[in-house]
């Protein structure tokens, strides 16, 4: 091997660590071919015992590009390699064929990992013979390309690792988060009823009342959290029905508004609602959805407009609810509508990081979609997009 091509491999071989596998291999192929001549070549690799050989990865570059469907990939050879751990090579009985692509030569040789077995193949059609002059290169290319597939089998790995950490630690602040919030109406209704409770002390009709009123709403807000929780399981596992029924976005939109006015009587709201035809959709699940967002909105918002609109399409309606507010960082947005996720810092105020994944669960039940625009300082908008006939979405997708 001359000096230019060992450092070529060499530069290929530090590059195998940061680059995408698949790319290293073309590049590694690709300079290979220039020293060692084959047609196709083929990556088989076998999971575990008494497993069948899997095509990982394979390229054809020279003749018989065009009838690689056609032509062997070396399946057999690939066995033998993989049963016997050795470099294997095949010889066409019939060489006397005007077809080449009739006469592939193949040279097998063994992938070494520490937990998996693999073979490289390469194959020439018509020849030459696979020489012994040939084989320490061959054996090189063989070397890096384990190291290239072992890499990326260790960031799969580290990979599904930091997805299962990550969803560990979602689930233990979601345990934190929602033992406080039902800790707190909890607290709220057994100090207040003891209150009413106690023999030593007489209220008067006023302050019954208003320890009555902060019982009540505080058993809604359980409530809520409990229904919220259900919703999710049954998101979740795909458990949770739909009623579809004819439902016109603009009077449900209104509906809620009003609703949410009399809960929040300072709250400004701009609807920009033009009449649209009726959707199929479930009522109650879609109010969910609003009463969502406006909760969002509310509470991380708090003293902003809500800026409601509805865009009608021959297919699809577009609902969008847009606040002034602080927005949120990028980093939160790919994270945004996880189970269990809340923005830390500024943002964490009370919630238990349920709301946009069960508005994303119940929107995608519909067959539609939810996004998010934002950035800090410049408010957040949530564009939700609804198809009119559930059904035709599902089939042109």
């Amino acid at each position: 091997m001359d000096s230019e091509t060992l450092e070529t491999f060499t530069n290929l071989s530090s590059s195998i660590v940061r680059e995408n596998w698949k790319k290293s291999l073309d590049a590694l192929f690709l300079l290979f071919r220039r020293k060692f001549v084959f047609d196709n070549l083929v990556i088989y690799l076998v999971e575990g015992s008494g497993s069948t050989p899997e095509v990982v990865y394979a390229r054809a570059a020279g003749r018989g590009r065009s009838k690689e469907a056609e032509s062997s990939w070396g399946n057999e050879i690939a066995n033998q390699v993989i049963s016997t751990g050795k470099a294997t090579e095949s010889i066409p009985a019939d060489q006397t064929s005007s077809d080449r692509i009739a006469m592939p030569h193949f040279l097998g040789l063994p992938l070494i990992f520490p937990d998996r077995r693999g073979a490289l193949v390469f194959v020439r059609f018509g020849g030459p013979e696979f020489s012994n002059e040939e084989m320490p290169l061959a054996t090189l290319a063989a070397v890096e390309t384990a190291r290239a597939l072992e890499q990326n089998i260790l960031q799969e790995s580290l990979t599904q690792l930091e997805h299962a950490r990550h969803r560990a630690q979602l689930q233990d602040d979601f345990i934190a988060t929602i033992s406080h919030e039902l800790h707190s109406p909890l607290g709220f209704i057994k100090g207040y009823t003891t209150s009413l409770l106690r023999s030593d002390t007489t209220w008067d009709t006023a302050t019954q009342q208003e320890f009555l009123v902060i019982i009540d709403e505080e058993s809604d807000h359980l409530l809520t959290l409990i229904d919220r929780m259900l919703d999710s399981a049954r998101l979740q596992s795909g458990n949770m029905s739909m009623d579809f029924q004819p439902v016109r976005l603009d009077s449900l939109l209104r509906d809620v508004t009003l609703r949410v006015h009399g809960r929040h009587e300072g709250l400004e709201v701009i609807l920009d609602l033009p009449t649209v035809p009726p959707i199929q959709a479930d009522t109650v699940r879609l109010t969910q959805v609003f009463d969502n967002l406006f909760d969002n909105a509310i509470k991380y918002a708090p003293g902003t407009k809500i800026t409601i609109s509805l865009h009608g399409k021959e297919s699809w309606q577009i609902v969008t609810f847009a606040d002034p507010g602080p927005g949120i960082p990028p980093e939160h947005i790919p994270f945004l509508f996880e189970r269990f996720y809340s923005v830390p810092g500024q943002f964490s105020k009370s919630g238990t990081g349920l709301g946009l994944f069960i508005c994303k669960q119940i929107v995608q039940a519909h067959h539609g979609r939810i996004s998010v625009k934002t950035s800090p300082g410049k408010g957040t908008a949530f564009r939700i997009e609804l198809p009119v006939r559930p059904e035709k979405a599902v089939k042109e997708a």
